[in-house]
Formats: C-alpha cells, structure tokens, sequence
C-alpha cells in the first residue's frame, strides 16, 4: 500500500495577508490598497519601553496610502518574527522612525503634486529624508536613531522585492555615510564624580528605607529607588534589571554569596553578579555607618512584597519582581511593573527632594547609563587599573569596556600634568626617550647597552640578571614594585633548585639589591622606607606578571614583543 504523497503549498510572501476585499493587484504584482485597512493600530507586547501601540491612520488619505499599507504590515510581519528576530523594544524604534519619514513623504507627495507609490522611494526620496532630518532641528545623533530605524524598515521592503534598493554605486538607495564624524557629536553619559556619587547614594539609600518597615506599602517610587541601588552596585542595564526575575538570586559556591543572573535580550544570554549576602562585612555601595543596605537582603525584601501580587499579574509580567498596584486612573488598582519612565519620575522626585546638585551646581542627572559607568569607573579604580577584570565585571570585552565605559579620573588627569611636565623637560634638554621601562627597573639603552646584544636589528637586551651589574641601570620609585618582584622570584628559586647553583648565579643578586639599590636610594633620598615597604609587601604577595613564570632561567629564551609594554 503506497503511502499518501505530502503536498508543500507554496506562499508568496509578497502578498500582504490582511486588507479590504477592495485591494488589487496591479500587472507588476504591486499592492494596492483602495482605501485605509480596517486596522491601522498596532499593539506591542509589553517590554521595558513604554510605548504599547502606534496609529497608522493619520498617515492613510495623504497621497501615500500604499507606502503606509507596506511599512504597516512589515511591522506586523516583525511583531510576526517573519523576516527577522527583532525585539518589541527594536520594532518600538521602528515606528518612531517611521512617525518622521511618513509625514516628510506627505509633504514630498504634495510638492510633486501626485500619489507616491513604492517605486518612488530611490536616492532622490532618502536624499531628501536627510535633509528634512537636518530642518527638524534635532540633535545629530537623533537624526541618525531616525534614519537607521527608517532604513532597517525599508531595506527589509527591498528583500522582500516591494522597493527597489541599489546596493551600490552613484545611484545607491542609501549613502554610504550620511552622518561622517558622528562620533564627534555623540557625548553619551558621563559618571558620577565621587562626592556626586557618595550625595547619591546616601539618598537613595535613606529613601529606600522605609521598604523594611512592616506596614510598608508598595508603590512605583520605593520599587524604583530599589532599582537605582541595584543598578549602582551591579552595574547592569536598564532592561535586564527592569525584567528581574523572582528566581534571580542563584546559590554561589562561596559562603554567604549568591549569584545575581538577569536575561541579556540583545546577546540571548545571561549576566552572572556575585553579590555578598548578610554578614558583618558586608559590602554596600558606599561606606555609610548610619544606613546599611546589602543588596541580596534589599532584593529578597521586594521579591517579599510583591509575592502577594503574582497571582494577579497579567501573563506577559509573570514571575517579575518589580509589581506595585498602579494608581493611574485608566489602570487603578491594577497590577503593573516598573518600566523605564517609572524610573524617571522617580529620579526626578528623588533628586528634588534630596537638593542633589552636580559640580556645576545644577539639578544632577541620573539615569541607569550613567550608574552603570560609574559602576565601571568605580571598579576601575579598585583594580587598581586593571581593564581585563573590569570588562569582566560588566559583561563586555576589554576594547568596549575601555572605548565606551571609562572615563580618566582626577589622578589620571595628575598624571597626565605631570607627564606633560617631563616631556617638556626632556624636549628642552634633549633627553627625550633617556629610560625605557624593563621588568627590573629601567634602562638609558635596552638595544645599545652594556650587556645588550648590540644587534644590527635592534633586538632588544633580555639579560636581566645583568642589570644591577649594568652601567645603563636606572631605578626610581616607580619602579620598586617591578624590582621586588624579581628579588623574591630569585629567592623563591632557592627552594627548587640545586644549592650550589644558585649560591653561584643568583644568590648575589638580592644582596645587591639591598645594598646597593634600596640603601643606597634611601640614602640619596630616592625613595622613602615607606615606599619600600608597601612595595616590598605588595611584590611579596601579588607579584608582577613578568616574574611569575616557572623558572629564571627560563628567561635567557623568553622573549617579549616589546619591552615598553611590560
């Protein structure tokens, strides 16, 4: 018995799914609606962006009924997961986009005096655009948000075969760059300094309070400055923290630690951040004697409270923590969450409240952006410096971290003075370049010294052993921390290798160092014995990376790429 043959029905995408019976479609296949669909509004699901619909019937009646009709239904097919995976909050931006390209294309329709159809949208139409993005009188990088979002929209029409889109050449749909040096005009958010962020925090802190209080109500204000102390000790983003989850806290292998885990959209991943629970050593924001707040007991306690409101959440907000029955008139006693304009009045009343002014003396800005870089920054500075741990603790790669999130503080800017001075002084006195930085110290000649290689090809000199026999050897206090950690690698090496040996190669050098290096130094006033000390200790338990190979004599066939980077 043969089985039954499957049938595959083949559908044209092209074809809008919806319409009035009246629609045709003309000899090219284009679509023509004759007059506004029934439905000009679409609904989008709840996101953390407060829009939750957008009309489409201003823009019907106004001499571009068909490119409205498209850009409706491409939204659709979006909202549809059809044409590609985009978020609500990304199709949300569509739309806003949309709201500005719509009505300059009424306006182009009664310039032209004709309807403008599909096939009206060329480079003329996007030269155009741009121009009445430039007479709106926004901000460069708004114009640019306006014009990606319109582009997205129309480039997927052009997949679809509804526009003709020109990938390349004079004629190209869209320019290769409309907006040069829009790096230039982006300013982004800058963080707090410290007295701005110890002000904020003792703020929110003491407004926070009251959620600990047993006949505490709930309401979007306490939620959102529990948030806001969430978001400066965490550092996350807007959307992940504005869609926390009751089973956020995870167990962490650690005693009295947990695991803070929020859902990334944008990356469909996770973000793990080790919090510390309740402990006599517990780690706030700041340090504030009179209130203290760690944060895994803060999120427990609001978790607590809106438990109670899980039952009657709307199924697009189950399992979030941040519920509070809304006072609105429209939605009064109903069970809402926290969304990004929550957080804003909050700020607002916060800030006002609190007379938070910035260095400048104005009302201080706050918003999660720029708590998230003032997280980076903070933690920045408690590395003391080190990038690759503070990428790691805000979830992105060393080269993002450095370009977009920090921010040179005030020593940085010393620094910087102080580098400045000695150029200076090495221009006048020709002395540019006298010491490079080496693993042990410095040096007035790494490639033409004493014991360098001498080389016709530069190669740099890697006899370290050598230098504090070496002439060209320099030692200032900067660099105790490199030379103590290659004192105590030189003894270390003791332990693993054959006595005699190392009475023969290695045992002088500490010697020298001691005598000739630090009691010499502190001697001429060099260093102080305080410097020393911190350096000597920190050497002893943190050692540069340069000495923590396995053995010194590994060093004769190690080699760097360059030695100024050590």
């Amino acid at each position: 018995m043969a089985g039954k043959r499957k049938v595959h029905i083949r559908t044209d995408l092209t074809v809008p799914m919806v319409g009035n019976r009246q629609d045709s479609t003309d000899d090219t296949g284009t679509f023509r609606p004759a007059q506004a669909p029934e439905v000009t509004l679409i609904r989008f699901p709840h996101s953390a962006v407060g829009r939750r619909t957008y009309d489409f019937a201003p823009h019907y009646g106004v001499g571009i009924d068909e490119i409205t009709y498209a850009c409706q239904r491409q939204l659709e097919r979006f909202l549809a997961r059809q044409d590609a995976e985009v978020e609500t909050s990304t199709i949300i931006g569509y739309a806003r986009g949309l709201h500005v390209f719509l009505p300059y294309l009424s306006l182009r329709a009664m310039a032209l005096q004709r309807r403008l159809t599909l096939a009206d949208i060329d480079r003329g139409t996007i030269d155009g655009y741009l121009r009445h993005l430039v007479d709106s009188g926004v901000t460069k990088p708004s114009q640019k948000a306006r014009y990606d979002f319109t582009k997205s929209v129309l480039v997927a029409l052009g997949r679809r075969g509804l526009i003709r889109v020109i990938p390349s050449g004079e004629e190209r749909t869209f320019p290769a760059n409309p907006f040069p040096k829009i790096a230039q005009s982006l300013k982004g958010e800058k963080p707090l300094s410290r007295r701005e962020r110890q002000a904020f925090a003792a703020a929110v802190k003491t407004a926070v309070m009251p959620i600990f209080r047993d006949d505490v109500e709930v309401t979007s204000t306490l939620l959102a400055y529990a948030l806001l102390i969430v978001a400066l000790h965490t550092g996350r983003n807007t959307t992940p923290l504005l869609e926390m989850r009751v089973d956020c806290l995870r167990p962490h292998p650690k005693e009295n630690t947990h695991f803070l885990v929020l859902w990334k959209r944008r990356g469909h991943n996770t973000s793990k951040v080790a919090l510390r629970g309740d402990s006599s050593a517990d780690r706030t924001i700041e340090a504030l004697p009179s209130v203290k707040v760690p944060v895994v007991r803060l999120i427990n306690r609001v978790i607590e409270l809106t438990a109670p409101l899980q039952t009657e959440v709307a199924p697009h907000l189950s399992g979030r923590v941040w519920l509070y029955r809304s006072r609105r008139k429209q939605e009064y006693g109903s069970v809402a969450a926290l969304a990004d304009s929550t957080i804003g009045i909050a700020i607002s009343e916060l800030a006002a409240n609190s007379k938070l002014v910035d260095v400048d003396g104005e009302p201080l800005r706050i918003n999660i952006s720029r708590l998230r870089k003032t997280f980076a920054n903070r933690i920045f500075e408690i590395l003391d410096g080190d990038l690759g741990s503070t990428a790691i603790a805000l979830g992105n790669t060393p080269e993002v971290a450095s370009r977009n999130y920090l921010r040179p503080d005030e020593n940085s800017k010393r620094n910087w003075k102080f580098l400045g001075e000695v150029l200076t002084k090495e221009l006048l006195t020709r002395t540019i370049g006298a010491t490079e930085r080496t693993p042990t110290g410095r040096c007035t000649d790494s490639t033409g010294g004493q014991y360098a290689p001498k080389r016709r090809d530069g190669t740099t000199c890697f006899a370290f052993l050598d230098c504090l026999r070496c002439r060209n050897y320099v030692v200032t206090a900067d660099d105790l921390y490199r030379l103590f950690s290659f004192y105590w690698r030189v003894l270390r090496e003791r332990a693993s290798m054959d006595a005699g040996l190392w009475e023969r190669h290695y045992a002088h050098i500490p010697r020298l160092i001691d005598r000739d290096v630090i009691e010499a130094g502190i001697q001429r006033r060099i260093f102080t014995l305080a410097e020393v000390d911190k350096a000597r200790n920190r050497a002893r338990n943190d050692p540069h990376p340069f000495w923590k190979f396995d053995s010194v004599a590994s060093l004769d066939t190690f080699r760097l790429p360059q030695v100024e980077d050590v």
